[in-house]
C-alpha cells in the first residue's frame, strides 16, 4: 500500500525523485499517466493491467474517453540510480509541474502534484465533505 506525502523538486530536465518506499511497491518499471484533479497517476504494472482490463470490459461508448485520457499520454518509466524518473513534457504540462512537487501515496497508486496545487486542493476539503464521502464506506 502506498501511503505518505513527500516534497521534492523537479529538475530542468523534468526528472523527479520517487520515494524509495514507493519504488519498492511500484517495482523496477512502472507507469505514469494523466490523473484526476490536475495530478499524475503512478501505477505498478499490476495496477496498470487492472486499469486496462477494467476499461476493456466497458462498452466502447463508455470506454473511449477513458482510453484516450489514460493511455494517450502514458509512459512506462524506470527510475535511475538516484531514484528519479523522467516525466514527459505533455504529462508535466497536464499537472502544471514547474519546480516544487508533492508525491503522495493514494493506496494502490502514487500521485504527483504541483505542490501549490496540492495545498490548494487540500484547503478546499472540509470535515463535512469528508464525512459525506465516508458515509459511502458505511463506517
Amino acid at each position: 500500500m502506498l501511503i505518505g506525502e513527500y516534497q521534492h523538486n523537479i529538475d530542468q530536465k523534468g526528472r523527479v525523485i520517487v520515494p524509495a518506499k514507493f519504488r519498492e511497491d511500484l517495482g523496477e518499471r512502472f507507469y505514469i499517466t494523466k490523473g484526476l484533479d490536475g495530478c499524475l497517476f503512478v501505477l505498478s504494472p499490476e495496477e496498470w493491467a487492472r486499469l486496462q482490463d477494467k476499461i476493456k470490459a466497458m462498452p466502447i461508448s463508455k470506454a473511449r474517453g477513458l482510453q484516450r485520457f489514460f493511455f494517450s499520454g502514458a509512459a512506462e518509466v524506470e527510475p535511475d540510480k538516484q531514484g528519479r524518473i523522467l516525466i514527459p513534457q505533455p504529462l508535466r504540462d497536464h499537472a502544471k509541474l514547474t519546480k516544487d512537487v508533492t508525491v503522495i501515496g493514494a493506496s494502490s497508486r502514487a500521485e504527483i502534484w504541483d505542490s501549490e496545487h496540492w495545498n490548494e486542493f487540500n484547503s478546499n476539503l472540509t470535515e463535512d465533505s469528508i464525512a459525506e464521502a465516508m458515509d459511502l464506506l458505511e463506517l
